[in-house]
């Protein structure tokens, strides 16, 4: 496809479109908690704090702006930090550690085609039990899903008890199994409990429990399909970027990601920019960017 902008004025509309979408001016900020819920269902789903070396809109950087470094401190007030709170276990929308098993928000309309990419085939009660045969479940993760299963929502210092996880020890172990499981939408928080040192701890629960409806809501969503929903709203968030971009926000293979860029600029959704040989480095943007 022949294309008459030039690369700096291309840029320039890339920049002038991620400011609307990222809402990172102050006068598009989100000024309170029904906005924050309206911006995640425009975008389908964005990080809750900015992530380093990935371009996406956050939830921190719609309400407090880009900043250097993000933390609890550099957010006026604690809003973003309170929203978030007060939401869990609304129902407005999913949260959870998602994408990059970091903080991640997801509009309720996008979470089936998430889950539909997930290792999740309709049994809660088995599911785990065969990633768990099949070396894809490491004890850790089958501990704390099987407290849960079987105790029902438990916060994170009972949820450690429960699993046999509360020594020093298995600290890091029980960190990283708890990230595993919510990537996969295995469970998921759902509120606050005032226990700890710093009264502050999130209470988890089986995501197929709290949500019964997204087994049935992800049915008749196939891998390609949700492929393709999920890359169509990351470019209407993020305007352009390259396939590692891609691999690196979602963790697909380079031949899942190159189908479906593929599928994307025989619709014209997108446009490839560059001429380079390699598919998997080429730069892609959304055609009405260009045009």
């Amino acid at each position: 496809m022949n294309i008459s902008i030039s690369p700096s004025e291309l840029n320039q509309r890339l920049s002038k479109y991620r400011t609307k979408t990222f809402r990172s001016e102050p006068h598009l900020r989100l000024k309170n908690q029904s906005e924050a819920i309206q911006f995640v269902n425009d975008r389908g789903f964005t990080f809750f704090w900015p992530i380093t070396g990935i371009i996406f809109p956050s939830l921190w950087v719609a309400v407090a702006g880009e900043r250097p470094v993000a933390d609890q401190h550099d957010d006026p007030a604690h809003i973003t930090w309170r929203w978030k709170d007060n939401l869990l276990g609304s129902k407005e929308w999913y949260y959870a550690k998602v994408l990059r098993k970091k903080a991640t928000i997801i509009s309720l309309q996008s979470l089936p085609y998430f889950y539909a990419l997930s290792r999740n085939y309709g049994s809660p009660d088995e599911d785990h039990l065969i990633l768990y045969e099949q070396g894809l479940l490491s004890i850790e993760e089958k501990l704390i899903y099987e407290a849960l299963l079987h105790q029902g929502p438990l916060d994170t210092l009972a949820l450690k008890r429960e699993a046999h996880l509360s020594s020093r020890q298995n600290e890091s172990r029980f960190d990283r199994a708890l990230a595993s499981l919510q990537s996969d939408f295995k469970i998921i928080p759902i509120g606050i409990a005032e226990v700890g040192a710093w009264r502050y701890a999130y209470i988890y629960e089986i995501t197929t429990r709290y949500l019964p409806e997204i087994i049935e809501n992800t049915r008749f969503i196939d891998e390609t399909t949700a492929r393709q929903y999920l890359l169509r709203q990351y470019f209407l968030s993020v305007g352009g970027a390259k396939s590692e971009d891609v691999i690196k926000l979602f963790h697909w293979t380079l031949l899942e990601t190159t189908q479906t860029l593929q599928v994307l600029l025989d619709d014209r959704f997108l446009t490839q920019f560059d001429s380079i040989n390699s598919l998997s480095v080429k730069r892609f943007f959304l055609t009405s960017l260009i045009n």
